[in-house]
């Protein structure tokens, strides 16, 4: 049994206590926030009874009970609250993006290595029953050799705050941070070389506050695998992933917060069908359940997660989009 310690109770901390009700090998002891009013909320909403509440930070990290923290706070405050979680010899995982750039995400993969730490990223996808069917169907050679994948994550913001997350560079803020590190988390997942990527063109746009809210690459892989990528806060994209090979092509109607009742589209050559995939259990607690076994094992690698080198890769692709939008 995983005992976890959850960093930050906004929207995705929230979720995850929810979900964690639903796993097997995982448990709730301690909460940390700096906000007195979602602790109350917490408190009231959930019943945690053994989880003691922190507001502050350091104690939780501390806390020799907790053998795994999550990391749900504003993107800025991730690379410190990482290296103090390594240092107190804590699993982590993190909430995307792990780091705000290239820089921190390597200083971070030394702290991981060095500490000989558990980490993932959590693009709880990956651990869905769909990416699973994904890659039977690519490795079953059902589409034959890859040659596109075209990959979106759009949606509508109707005002530029200013202070909002999304629109403060400070706070991590740019729709490439945000939300480009699905799409490129992806191509990770069918290819984990990073040399072997070549960015052909990239486009974007910036807002008042210096922050990307659209952009688009085109990416090759291998010299073979052509890949178009978009994101945007200024209009809502169907958010589908297609992949296409030189027999077939595999649609992926809902790629990033699939259901547990979701549909891929098939096409081999002139036969069409549609696969539907069940899941047990809710989005996050598939990563949970996944990430605690992992933890128990103390499994680094898994195709069906991100680690560390993982994240380091996506992070160094997100690193090089946005300069290229800059030009």
């Amino acid at each position: 049994m995983i005992k976890w310690g959850i960093i930050g109770l906004g929207n995705m901390g929230q979720k995850f206590a929810s979900a964690i009700a639903e796993t097997s090998n995982s448990d709730i002891v301690g909460v940390a926030s700096l906000d007195k009013n979602k602790i109350e909320n917490f408190k009231n909403k959930y019943k945690y009874d053994n989880a003691k509440i922190y507001n502050n930070y350091d104690e939780i990290i501390k806390d020799k009970n907790i053998n795994a923290i999550y990391i749900a706070t504003l993107n800025n405050t991730h690379f410190e609250l990482i290296k103090k979680c390594s240092e107190n010899n804590k699993n982590i995982l993190c909430e995307k993006p792990f780091t705000l750039n290239y820089d921190e995400a390597k200083k971070v993969a030394n702290y991981i290595s060095k500490n000989n730490i558990n980490f993932y990223e959590a693009f709880a996808y990956r651990s869905h029953p769909q990416t699973k069917i994904i890659q039977e169907i690519i490795e079953n050679d059902e589409l034959g050799e890859l040659t596109n994948i075209q990959s979106s994550f759009g949606f509508k913001v109707n005002k530029i705050k200013p202070e909002s997350r999304l629109f403060n560079k400070m706070l991590g803020g740019g729709a490439i941070l945000d939300v480009g590190c699905y799409p490129l988390s992806i191509l990770n997942f069918f290819h984990k070389d990073n040399n072997s990527y070549k960015f052909l063109n990239a486009k974007g746009n910036f807002t008042q506050t210096n922050v990307d809210d659209y952009a688009e690459a085109e990416i090759e892989i291998d010299n073979k695998i052509k890949c178009q990528t978009k994101v945007s806060f200024k209009e809502n994209y169907e958010n589908k992933t297609i992949i296409e090979g030189k027999k077939g092509k595999l649609i992926i109607n809902n790629p990033w917060l699939p259901d547990r009742e979701t549909m891929l589209e098939i096409t081999v050559g002139k036969s069409y069908y549609k696969k539907l995939v069940n899941s047990d259990l809710s989005l996050y607690a598939n990563q949970i359940e996944r990430v605690s076994n992992n933890f128990e094992k103390n499994k680094k690698n898994d195709k069906f997660l991100v680690n560390i080198e993982d994240s380091l890769s996506i992070m160094k692709n997100m690193s090089i989009w946005s300069e290229l939008i800059k030009k």
